[in-house]
Order: C-alpha cells, then sequence, then structure tokens
C-alpha cells in the first residue's frame, strides 16, 4: 500500500479533502493546507445545511472547488495528495482508486503526526479513553503549561503544530480508525497508554481481531524508550506485546512497575522505589472506573517526568468532560445526567452502576454490531424504565424482555428522540435520576454524540415551569412488559 506523502512543500499542491468531519479535524487539516499554498478540492456527501459550521470556519481560506450533498463527485485528475476522514474506510472506491494511481493518501492526524515536534502520549482503548486523556493533560498542564490536547477527543492541532517545541507534551486520544491509519506511519508514541480491551466498531472492522490489530498500533512501532501504561486487570490488555517499558496500573496491586489500588491508598513503582499516594483524597470523580482512569493518567505523567505537586494539582482540579456523566440540573424532584459519551455497552453500565436512585434510562442508538447482552442484563436487574431509541431499540428490547424475572418497564421503541425523552419523563417521579447513556454510537438520530448529548440537554432546559410535560398530570406508570 501506498505510504503516506513526504511532502514539506505544499504549494501549487493539487489536494482533494474527502469528508470534513464532525469534530473540526477536516478543517484544521484544509486551513493547514491552504496556509501552505495548496489547491484544495472539497467533497462531501452531506449538503451544505450539515455543513454549516464548516463552511463558516472555512470563509477566508481558498478553497478552488466545493462538491457537495449526494451528488457530489470527485474528479482525482491532477491530484496529487487525497487527505480522507479516519472514518473512511481504506476499501472505499475513491481510496482504492487514489491508491492504484499513485495518488498519496493521507489524514489530518497523520499529517500532524508527520510535521508535530513534541512527545506524544496517546491514549486509546474501548472505554475510559476521553477521560483518561483528559485527566492525563490536566496534570500535564501543571508541568508544562504548553502541554496539548488533541486527536479524537475533538479539535485539531495542525493549526499549532508549528508552535509545538520539541518535548512539550502533546496528550492524544487516539481511536481504532485513526490507529488503523496511523499503522502505516509506523507511527511510536512516547507512551502509549491503553485502558481496556473490548469488543466495538465491528461494523467498520468486520472481525474482533482487526479491531484487536488496530488498537495494538500503539504498541507495535514502540522503541525500547517508549513506555507502555497497560491495565493489568484486563487480561486481553495486559498480554499485548510491545518493545517499549512495560508499566502497569491496576485497582488492585499486581507487584510490577506502574501504579495500584492498595486499601484506601495508591502505590507507584518505578526504577527500583515504591511510594504512597493518596489518590482517593486527590480524586473527586465517583466511580471505580474513575480511580483506574486516573491510575493510567498517574504512570504516563509521573514517567514522562511529572512530580507528586503537578499529580495531585491536576487531580485535585480536574473538570469532568462534557456528555460523560455530566449534571445537567434538576427538575421537579429529578435530576437528570447526561452521559452520552457513553458509546459503548460497558461504559453504559458503568453509568448505571454510579447511581443509588430509581433510574430512568435513555438507551439503545446505532448499530456497531456489539453484543448488547450484558447491557441488557444490566438494565433489567438495576433500571426502574428504560427509553429505546434508534437501530438497537428493537434488539435491546427483545434482550432486556429475556434477560429475566425484572421490574423494568420497557417503551416501545421510539420513533425519535423527543418521543424517547418525553416518555422517560412520564415514567419518572420526583427523587428519580434521568439519564442518557445509551451504550451506542449517535449516527443514526445525531450528528455524533455531541449533538445527542446537546439535544438532551437542550430538553431538560425546556422544562419550564410552563412546559406541557410539567403542566400535565404525571400518568400511571407503564409500558410494554
Amino acid at each position: 500500500m501506498t505510504p503516506d506523502h513526504a511532502f514539506r512543500d505544499y504549494a501549487k499542491r493539487h489536494v482533494l479533502v474527502l469528508g470534513l468531519g464532525s469534530f473540526g479535524g477536516g478543517v484544521g487539516a484544509v486551513q493547514f493546507l491552504a496556509a501552505r499554498g495548496a489547491v484544495i478540492t472539497i467533497v462531501d456527501r452531506r449538503p451544505a445545511v450539515a455543513l454549516e459550521d464548516a463552511i463558516t470556519s472555512l470563509a477566508n481560506v481558498p478553497i478552488a472547488q466545493w462538491q457537495l450533498g449526494e451528488d457530489a463527485r470527485a474528479d482525482l485528475s491532477g491530484i496529487e495528495l487525497l487527505v480522507i476522514n479516519p472514518a473512511i474506510r481504506r476499501d472505499h472506491p475513491l481510496v482504492r482508486a487514489a491508491l492504484a494511481r499513485g495518488i498519496a493518501v493521507t489524514s489530518e492526524l497523520n499529517l500532524f503526526w508527520q510535521h508535530q515536534r513534541g512527545d506524544i502520549l496517546a491514549v486509546t482503548g474501548s472505554n475510559g479513553k476521553s477521560t483518561t486523556t483528559s485527566l492525563l493533560h490536566t496534570i500535564l498542564r501543571q508541568a508544562n503549561s504548553h502541554a496539548r490536547l488533541g486527536g479524537n477527543i475533538g479539535g485539531s492541532l495542525l493549526r499549532e503544530v508549528e508552535h509545538i517545541a520539541p518535548h512539550d507534551p502533546v496528550v492524544l486520544e487516539l481511536s481504532s480508525f485513526q490507529l488503523t491509519d496511523l499503522d502505516r506511519l509506523k507511527a511510536s508514541p512516547r507512551s502509549a497508554i491503553i485502558t481496556n480491551f473490548s469488543a466495538n466498531h465491528l461494523d467498520w472492522h468486520d472481525t474482533l481481531e482487526h479491531y484487536r490489530w488496530a488498537k495494538q498500533t500503539m504498541l507495535r512501532w514502540q522503541h525500547p524508550g517508549d513506555v507502555a501504561v497497560l491495565n493489568a486487570d484486563d487480561p486481553d490488555v495486559v498480554t499485548w506485546p510491545t518493545r517499549g517499558r512495560r508499566l502497569l496500573f491496576g485497582l488492585s496491586d499486581h507487584g510490577a512497575e506502574g501504579t495500584f489500588l492498595r486499601g484506601a491508598t495508591a502505590v507507584w513503582r518505578w526504577n527500583d522505589r515504591e511510594e504512597t499516594f493518596p489518590i482517593r483524597e486527590w480524586l473527586k470523580l465517583p466511580g471505580r472506573h474513575n480511580l483506574a482512569n486516573a491510575l493510567a493518567a498517574t504512570a504516563a505523567a509521573l514517567a514522562w517526568g511529572a512530580t507528586w505537586v503537578h499529580v495531585q494539582a491536576g487531580l485535585e482540579t480536574y473538570e469532568p468532560l462534557p456528555h460523560r456523566l455530566q449534571f445537567v440540573a434538576e427538575v421537579a424532584g429529578r435530576k437528570f445526567y447526561n452521559d452520552s459519551l457513553a458509546t459503548t455497552p460497558e461504559s453504559a453500565i458503568v453509568g448505571l452502576q454510579s447511581f443509588a436512585e430509581p433510574v430512568v434510562l435513555l438507551a439503545g442508538g446505532y448499530d456497531k454490531h456489539v453484543d448488547l447482552n450484558e447491557m441488557a442484563a444490566a438494565i433489567a436487574r438495576g433500571v426502574k424504565a428504560v427509553a429505546l431509541m434508534g437501530q438497537t431499540g428493537p434488539v435491546l428490547h427483545d434482550l432486556i424482555h429475556h434477560a429475566g424475572p425484572a421490574a423494568v418497564i420497557l417503551s416501545a421503541p421510539c420513533a425519535d428522540f423527543r418521543a424517547a425523552f418525553d416518555w422517560a419523563w412520564e415514567q419518572s417521579a420526583p427523587g428519580d435520576v434521568i439519564l442518557l447513556s445509551p451504550g451506542c454510537a449517535s449516527y443514526d438520530w445525531f450528528r455524533n454524540f455531541a449533538d445527542r448529548g446537546q439535544q438532551f440537554t437542550q430538553r431538560v432546559h425546556e422544562l419550564s415551569p410552563k412546559s406541557p410535560l410539567l403542566q400535565s398530570p404525571r400518568p400511571r406508570l407503564g409500558g410494554e412488559g
């Protein structure tokens, strides 16, 4: 397969950007290339109205040609570089045609990787990677005010790539899509953090083996001077090979180098030294899963060169991510939580386990062809009522119904998000938690998980005293068994 380009001079090179994406990566690539004199064509099958933010961001950028909407056609004649959105597979017809013609193919993240000069600390995993990434960045900001945050967590660091000095820490959250593409660069992060591994995105990877292979890109090309921070509690991840120095983390003490929970404190082992630290006092986030995330971030930060002063300050001042168990408001005695970032069954289960109150859940979404049985069982055991959304709504309905005797009230698969929200409200009572924790991707009803979380938050804020939902009597609990 043709490797990524090795261009340094983009002036007058003809570039086709395929797919602007939803989190700013495509826009960042266009701005980067245009500023260096490239002649850019943008092709995106979405209509202009769906790309309004991106188009506004590029209003002052010279674009040779826009091809938008269902009728968009890409012409490779004269094209020297194809920049693709990471969600576009390498067997896409246009990508295959470009490779057959010898046209270089790259992505926004690969462009950044090839041009940046800092120390990359990269985080991946099936669950917890966003929180771990932002925790690590918060700690490293205490050590170096120029620490950057990017990758799958949103935005593009290409805008500031020239301002990243050697050894500035660059913390990246990396998805399996991005890692699939980075493998061709033999990308070796200075620190690679693997939070855990479970089946996900099998609609894109086709097999669990290919998904695992993509995640292992983090370790595959590491050098002996690099560090691999691995979850000792995950029987799959802990066996993954690397040439980097292995550090482990876990919720029990495995006796190896790394960070481990030990009773009320935690222990750090490194270079034949052992130190304890009061992680439960420093970390304000609830849940054992967040202790694991903090242990991983702490190990990576200390191995990079942060001190205990930096770790303590970072953990104590950390602000939770939007859309991850984010408290929205309390209305009429109900507490609303936005956990739209829970896009896997495992993360939804963690969300459910975070509450002692009765939970009315909004669950379901785009079908990634992953096993939903454990999520359905957790819902059947621990939820008061569940509004079923999206493509997986009918599947979850049947799985929950057959999970065993349960008092959970099931909606019929809802027609749209407003119907799901209204149904959840109608099943709730004062003292309940109304939780958006879908356990599935968002792409069938929403632009992305952030759009889903924002729509949930908007619905909550619309519950004013004059809202029809608050004016009408609450109906009797009921639904499908």
